[in-house]
């Protein structure tokens, strides 16, 4: 059973209660068409599990197969510096196909971002350096490919479908009441 290295902490970004009995947390890539498909299957599990669940997302952009994963990555941090990561999270995955800097900045302006703070941030790499301890926290923690999640800290190993990743999270909640 591989554990999560480095725990939930205030550099996270954090969406659902606070106090929620289980922990979500997935290693992802904007890029990655695996991300993609599970993006929606989170959204999903998010309103299934409303009070129960909080999800948190960690970078782990795939550089070497995803030429663009960095970059996104960094605008939904320039995004997050504006109060809006979860709503860049969202157009991100949802137009994993267009992720090019003109792209990126149309993005931006559509959620009504500074437009110069969200370019200089890309610019000069301002989230790098958060990008990377996402990265490192993840392959300190076994993380070797993408998506890949961790329910309260055990990393899920099953498949990447609804019922059982539903399953999963529904026998952590019922273990926490135990």
């Amino acid at each position: 059973m591989t554990r999560l290295t480095s725990p939930v902490n205030d550099q996270d970004h954090v969406q659902g209660p606070q106090d929620a009995r289980i922990t979500l947390l997935e290693y992802g890539d904007y890029e990655c068409p695996h991300c993609g498909a599970a993006y929606p299957m989170i959204e999903d599990l998010q309103r299934e599990f409303a009070t129960e669940m909080r999800l948190v997302y960690r970078h782990f952009p795939l550089t070497q197969i995803h030429s663009y994963a960095q970059l996104a990555a960094e605008a939904a941090e320039a995004a997050g510096a504006q109060n809006k990561f979860w709503e860049m999270h969202r157009v991100l995955f949802t137009h994993q196909d267009s992720l090019d800097d003109a792209s990126l900045v149309v993005y931006a302006a559509s959620l009504r971002l500074d437009l110069t703070s969200f370019r200089q941030a890309l610019t000069f790499h301002l989230f790098e350096k958060k990008i990377r301890n996402d990265f490192m926290s993840g392959v300190r923690s076994g993380v070797n490919g993408t998506p890949t999640f961790f329910i309260d800290d055990v990393r899920y190993n099953g498949a990447h479908e609804h019922d059982a990743l539903f399953a999963a999270i529904e026998k952590a909640a019922r273990a926490r009441t135990a």
